[in-house]
C-alpha cells in the first residue's frame, strides 16, 4: 500500500485525542483509465457515544472512506495517505494481522446489502457466532448461545429456532437485523453503518434506526452512519459531514446544517427532498448536472460546474482556488458569510418551508 504525501494547506478539525481521528485522508485507485481520486484530503473526528452522519451523492467517497478505516481496500490497487487513529492505534499502513484483531472486535461494519454480505452457505447463527468465537476463544456452544442472545437483542422472533435458519429464510428487515447482530456481537467501540436501511420500507427503516440508537446507548459505541438521505440522519446523528467529489464540503451539528446550511451543495440536497408539508403539485429543485469524474475532478471548487452562485463570488476564484474547510462549524465555499446568509434567507429557505 503506497503512502501519499500530505496536501499543502489542508485544514483539519481541532481537538485533542478524539476516539477516532481522520486527518488528510487520501484514497486513490489505479485503473486502466488512470488514477481515481476517490477521497481527496478528508479530515474529521468522532468521540465515544457520538453518531456522525456522512451524506452525499453516490460516488462522493462515503463508503470508500469507511472501508479505508477498516483496512478493507486491496493494497495492490490502492494508494492511501493521511492518518487514521482509533483510540491511539494508527490504522493507516498497519499490518493485516493487527487489523484483523480490531475488525469485528473493536470496530465493525454493517454493510448496505445484507443479502450479498451474508453467506448463503452458512446459517445466520453460525455467521454471528464466528467473530465472537474468533476474538474471545469461546466454544461452539458458547458461540451459539451468544448468537441467540444477539438475535434476541435485535428483535428477531423465536431466536432459538431462527438461529439455525439460512439468510434466504429471513425477510429483508430480518437480514438487516442479523447483520447488526453480527456487527455488535463483540461489543465494538466503533460501528460503521453503510446505508443500513437501503431497500427497506419506511416502517422497517424507522425500526432499524431506532434499534441502532438503543444499542448505542447500551454499548456506548461511536457510530458512523453513511447515507445519501439527509432525512435519515435528522433524528439519528449528532454531527453531520457533507461530502462531494471525495471532499468534505460542510461540517457541523445535525441541527445546524439542517436549519442553517451554508454550502450550495447542501442547499441542493435539501431542496431536492420531497416534504410532507409541501403541495403535491409543487416541483422539486434537483441539483443541475451530474457528479464529476474522479479520474479528472474539476479544478478549484469541485462543485463549481453545478453551482448557481459562482457569479456572486466574481472572477475565476471558484474555478482556480480550492476552498478550505476550516475547523469546527464550517463550509468549504468562497461565498462570504453575508452572501450565504442572504442567499439562504431569500432563495433557499422559502423552498424548504
Amino acid at each position: 500500500m503506497t503512502t501519499l504525501t500530505k496536501t499543502e494547506g489542508t485544514e483539519v478539525p481541532s481537538g485533542s485525542d478524539p476516539f477516532l481521528s481522520v486527518r488528510d485522508l487520501h484514497v486513490r485507485f489505479s485503473t486502466e483509465d488512470g488514477i481515481v481520486k476517490a477521497v481527496d484530503g478528508l479530515s474529521f473526528d468522532l468521540e465515544r457515544g457520538e453518531t456522525l452522519g456522512i451524506v452525499g451523492e453516490s460516488g462522493s467517497g462515503k463508503s470508500v472512506t469507511n472501508l479505508a478505516i477498516l483496512g478493507l481496500h486491496n493494497p495492490k490497487a490502492t494508494e492511501i495517505g493521511g492518518e487514521i487513529v482509533l483510540d491511539g492505534d494508527e490504522l493507516t499502513g498497519a499490518r493485516e494481522k493487527s487489523l484483523e484483531k480490531l475488525r469485528g472486535n473493536k470496530m465493525a461494519m454493517i454493510f448496505q446489502d445484507a443479502l450479498t454480505a451474508l453467506s448463503p452457505y452458512y446459517t445466520v447463527g453460525r455467521q454471528i457466532a464466528e467473530p465472537f468465537m474468533k476474538h474471545t476463544g469461546a466454544s461452539k456452544r458458547e458461540g451459539r448461545q451468544r448468537a441467540i442472545e444477539m438475535l434476541t437483542k435485535v428483535g428477531i422472533p423465536q431466536p432459538s429456532l431462527r438461529v439455525d435458519d439460512y439468510p434466504h429464510q429471513f425477510s429483508g428487515g430480518m437480514r438487516q437485523r442479523a447483520m447488526i447482530a453480527m456487527a455488535l456481537v463483540c461489543n465494538p467501540q466503533l460501528l460503521i453503518a453503510d446505508e443500513p436501511t437501503t431497500a427497506l420500507d419506511v416502517t422497517v427503516q424507522a425500526q432499524i434506526l431506532d434499534l441502532l440508537k438503543d444499542l448505542q446507548q447500551e454499548f456506548g459505541s461511536a457510530i458512523i452512519l453513511i447515507t445519501h438521505d439527509l432525512g435519515v440522519v435528522a433524528n439519528t446523528a449528532d454531527k453531520l459531514l457533507v461530502m462531494y467529489a471525495g471532499r468534505a464540503v460542510e461540517r457541523g451539528s445535525v441541527k445546524e446544517i439542517l436549519t442553517q446550511p451554508r454550502h450550495p451543495y447542501t442547499w441542493g440536497l435539501l431542496s431536492s427532498m420531497p416534504r410532507l408539508s409541501s403541495d403535491v403539485s409543487e416541483a422539486l429543485h434537483p441539483i443541475p448536472g451530474t457528479p464529476p469524474s474522479l479520474l479528472n475532478p474539476p479544478s478549484g471548487c469541485a462543485f463549481h460546474p453545478r453551482c448557481g452562485f459562482t457569479d456572486e463570488v466574481g472572477g475565476a476564484r471558484c474555478t482556480d482556488e480550492r476552498p478550505l474547510l476550516e475547523a469546527g462549524r464550517a463550509a468549504a465555499c468562497h461565498l462570504s458569510a453575508e452572501q450565504k446568509q442572504t442567499i439562504f434567507t431569500e432563495q433557499i429557505k422559502p423552498r424548504l418551508g
